[in-house]
């Protein structure tokens, strides 16, 4: 399984690579949308962390992309905006899985059970 990690924070990015490497995951980063979408291929059996706040193409519209597939992976956003400002981003999607910055291994691995 690959786990497919839309992140431009290079750090954010690096971090969850590894802690999900030492959990024998496959990790593939990205630094924006438009470069996962153009690269990638998730399978049904994949997930992608997505950050809801990527330059250019959102993580929103990138969300929606993944879920309009015949297959979609399984998906976790991630965000360090404010609650009131998801709210407003997520209506649209309301069962999108969102965990706030900063995070953990362990709120990472419970959402992707």
């Amino acid at each position: 399984m690959f786990v497919h990690i839309v992140e431009d924070d290079a750090a954010v990015a690096d971090a969850l690579a590894i802690a999900l490497e030492d959990l024998d995951h496959r990790p593939v980063t990205y630094r924006d949308g438009e470069t996962f979408l153009a690269a990638a291929n998730p399978s049904a059996e994949d997930w992608v962390i997505v950050d809801l706040g990527l330059p250019g193409k959102c993580g929103t519209e990138v969300v929606i992309e993944l879920m309009n597939r015949a297959n979609p992976p399984g998906i976790v956003a991630i965000s360090g905006k404010s609650r009131t400002s998801l709210l407003r981003q997520l209506r649209d999607l309301p069962d999108l899985r969102v965990l706030r910055k900063p995070l953990s291994i362990e709120m990472l691995t419970a959402a992707m059970a």
